[in-house]
């Protein structure tokens, strides 16, 4: 636990180092606005002392005035600060959301096998906006504990009694809170935790809304989702009773103070140790303490969740990509790349169209040779994973259409444009049933099994890559389509690396290669 606090501190305040001139200008116009309401008792006092013993002269005025330009400095500093901490606000949740989304989309294939999509969906629709928080809140922090030792000092000096109790009382009060947020921490965690479960639970039944209807699973899903959704209402309503009780204990508290040196403050005048204007400072003084106290309890409560969502970013910044960058890589020649796998023995040769009858075993084979082989004597763990994925492309069936103009969807702005991906898919006819915008709906679900697969055979055409591996890209259609399929591949990819998974003789009778898994180098 004190190592995953730590690091989500380091986060909190390696985002906090990129904008100093913006934290410096919260701090002090922070300072600026809790100032005069600090200072604001004690002239309003030393003024009615002044016109008890003097009487409405040019003094009083003078003293008027200096509430005035209080007022004024107020004002500014108000709207200063507003804009200082709203502007920290958008850099702590956007900064922190760049930051992790960048990560993420590094991650690649990694992230599906070791985040739930879930746990994405809460760090953008929830973590970011804590970070967020705690940003905002800093300007007000800094300048509650200014102001505070202002305070302090000033009663100090007029009554060192009551000084005394005002350093004493308002501290108490303050850590007298301090054991109501480690509760509320954990049970922000396992809400958080609900949370994430549910979104990914959400995720889920989207993806598989179609089939769900198909085969009447509506209703169990349904109370599957409700049952979730209870769960996180209950670890909310948790962590609402220790809001709640915070929200009591930061009044109750600095209430006891206020009460406490409004007493010693009325003994001390009826004695006439301090004056009528000093007991009403001093009032004054006290009930605006509980000003700081609040935000001081505001500000623990906003880092508490901060460091909970910081936590979880910390967690997803702290996977790396697999295979992870090697510490000195080594560039993969130009041109077709020959592979071999060592596992299976299987050596495949450069700028040929290769097809493996590899069974049951296909998808680990096409998942080596992607990035576990040995490319023209260069193991590819050793080369940066950004060239291997440039250079050799592996497209699965489970690879995923977005929604959005089709074309857009396929092109990759490669040497190969989309119309010879296309026609070399035979997928010019899944073009012409698209609707008149040509738009994929999400995941291109009103599609067949075949018409999708045939666009996800030209998106990885237009991929153009030094080597390609196809799985099985023709399982889903007729057996003309898959020859015709098969034929103008070939033609397309001439002179490049190709390798298709598949037991088909239709690929069979195209390939210049035709090998088995087993079969030696």
């Amino acid at each position: 636990m004190a190592s995953r606090d730590s690091s989500a501190s380091r986060f909190l305040w390696s985002l906090l180092a990129q904008r100093p001139g913006l934290l410096t200008l919260a701090t002090i116009s922070g300072a600026l606005w809790m100032l005069p309401t600090a200072l604001m008792p004690l002239v309003v006092g030393h003024a009615i002392d002044e016109g008890i013993r003097d009487g409405v002269d040019g003094a009083l005025l003078g003293w008027v005035l200096v509430v005035v330009a209080l007022g004024l400095t107020l004002m500014v500093a108000a709207g200063t600060l507003s804009w200082a901490s709203h502007t920290l606000w958008l850099h702590g949740a956007v900064g922190s959301q760049r930051i992790v989304l960048g990560h993420v989309i590094g991650l690649g294939g990694t992230l599906t096998r070791k985040v739930r999509a879930g746990e994405v969906v809460t760090v953008g629709a929830t973590d970011i906006y804590r970070v967020g928080g705690v940003f905002e809140v800093i300007g007000r922090a800094t300048g509650s504990l200014v102001s505070f030792a202002v305070a302090a000092a000033a009663v100090l000096w007029i009554s060192p009694v009551m000084g005394v109790v005002v350093l004493i009382g308002v501290p108490l009060a303050t850590v007298g809170i301090g054991p109501l947020l480690a509760p509320l921490r954990r049970r922000e965690e396992a809400q958080r935790e609900e949370l994430s479960q549910v979104s990914a639970q959400a995720a889920d039944i989207v993806s598989g809304l179609r089939i769900l209807r198909g085969v009447g699973g509506e209703s169990r899903f349904h109370a599957r989702f409700v049952d979730a959704s209870q769960r996180v209402r209950v670890a909310g309503v948790a962590a609402g009773r220790i809001e709640a009780l915070l929200s009591a204990a930061e009044i109750l508290l600095p209430g006891l103070v206020t009460v406490l040196v409004t007493w010693i403050g009325a003994r001390l005048a009826l004695d006439g140790d301090i004056s009528v204007g000093e007991l009403v400072a001093f009032y004054g003084v006290s009930a605006y303490l509980v000003i700081p106290v609040r935000t001081a309890t505001e500000a623990a409560y906003a880092f508490a969740s901060a460091q909970v969502a910081a936590g979880r970013m910390g967690s997803l910044l702290r996977l790396e990509p697999e295979p992870a960058p090697p510490e000195h890589p080594k560039p993969l020649p130009p041109g077709p790349l020959e592979l071999f796998d060592e596992a299976s023995g299987l050596r495949i040769p450069a700028g040929e169209l290769t097809v493996i009858d590899a069974g049951e075993h296909a998808e680990a084979l096409a998942e080596r040779l992607a990035g576990a082989a040995i490319a023209d004597g260069v193991p590819l763990r050793d080369v940066e994973p950004d060239e291997v994925r440039r250079r050799i492309v592996l497209a699965h069936n489970q690879d995923q259409l977005f929604s959005g103009p089709a074309r857009t969807e396929i092109d990759l702005e490669s040497d190969v444009d989309v119309e010879s991906a296309l026609h070399a898919a035979d997928a010019h006819d899944v073009m012409s049933a698209l609707p008149a915008d040509g738009l994929l709906d999400e995941r291109a679900r009103s599609l067949s099994g075949g018409q999708r697969q045939r666009l996800l055979l030209a998106r990885a055409l237009c991929a153009d890559a030094d080597v390609l591996i196809l799985d099985e890209p023709t399982s889903a259609v007729d057996a003309h389509t898959e020859a015709r399929i098969a034929e103008r591949v070939g033609e397309l990819r001439r002179g490049r690396t190709t390798v298709v998974l598949s037991q088909s003789p239709l690929w069979m009778a195209v390939a210049d290669q035709v090998r088995h898994a087993g079969d030696d180098a």
